[in-house]
C-alpha cells in the first residue's frame, strides 16, 4: 500500500536536514502532513467576537456604580466612567464623555459602541443629553 509519505516526500515529517543553528533550535512549529489533515480535518474558523451591544447602535441601560479610571501608560489622567447594566442583562463599563457629569446610581442611560484607546476594557461609551445623562455644560466667562 503506497502512503502519502511516499507520494510527496516534502510533507514528511522526517527531514534529511535539520537546523543546527541556533537562531532556528527554538522554533520547533512545523505544517501539518497530508496525513494529518486526512485523519484530523481543517481547523475550525475562530469564534467571531461578538460586541457588548449585540449588534445594536445604542442599547438603554441602568447606572450600577460610577468609576475613576487611569489610563494606559502613556496618558495621566482621571477618567469618570460607570459601570451600567444594559436592557441585555450584560454588565458593562461605560466611559461619561465631556467634562463633568450628574450621573448616580439608579440613572438611565443611553449607550453606544465604541471604545474608549487610552482605558483597556472600556468598549461602551454614553451618549449625553438622552434621559437622565445631562448635556455637556458650557462654562460662562
Amino acid at each position: 500500500r503506497l502512503e502519502l509519505r511516499e507520494l510527496f516526500p516534502l510533507y514528511t515529517s522526517q527531514s534529511s536536514f535539520s537546523w543546527s543553528g541556533s537562531v532556528f533550535s527554538s522554533f520547533s512549529r512545523t505544517m501539518a502532513t497530508l496525513n494529518q489533515i486526512h485523519r484530523r480535518g481543517k481547523l475550525p474558523p475562530p469564534p467571531k467576537k461578538i460586541s457588548a451591544t449585540f449588534s445594536n447602535p445604542q442599547l438603554k441601560a441602568v447606572v450600577l456604580k460610577t468609576l475613576i479610571k487611569k489610563p494606559k501608560k502613556p496618558n495621566s489622567a482621571n477618567r469618570k466612567c460607570a459601570r451600567v447594566r444594559l436592557s441585555n442583562g450584560k454588565e458593562v463599563v461605560a466611559f461619561i464623555p465631556g467634562e463633568g457629569h450628574n450621573l448616580q446610581e439608579h440613572h438611565v442611560v443611553l449607550v453606544e459602541g465604541g471604545r474608549t484607546q487610552d482605558l483597556p476594557g472600556v468598549k461602551v461609551k454614553i451618549v449625553r443629553g438622552k434621559y437622565d445623562c445631562a448635556h455637556v455644560v458650557k462654562k460662562k466667562q
